[in-house]
C-alpha cells in the first residue's frame, strides 16, 4: 500500500493510561522517534510535528 511493511511501522498501541473510551497515542511513537509524522484523514495528508520546545503542531 504505502511501501512499508509491518516491521517498519512504529508501535502505536494506545497508551495504557488513556482516559477511558478515548484512544491516546504517544506522539514520539507516531513519529518513530523523530519529529514528523504523516496522518491521513479522508484522503488528505496532515503533518504532525514535535517542536524543539516539545509542543505539537498539526498542519495540512
Amino acid at each position: 500500500m504505502d511501501g512499508m511493511n509491518d516491521d517498519d511501522r512504529p508501535d502505536i498501541t494506545p497508551a495504557r493510561d488513556a482516559t477511558e473510551g478515548m484512544p491516546t497515542y504517544d506522539a514520539r511513537a507516531l513519529t518513530g522517534g523523530g519529529a514528523l509524522a504523516g496522518i491521513v484523514l479522508d484522503g488528505q495528508l496532515y503533518m504532525l510535528r514535535i517542536t524543539k520546545a516539545g509542543k505539537l503542531i498539526l498542519t495540512k
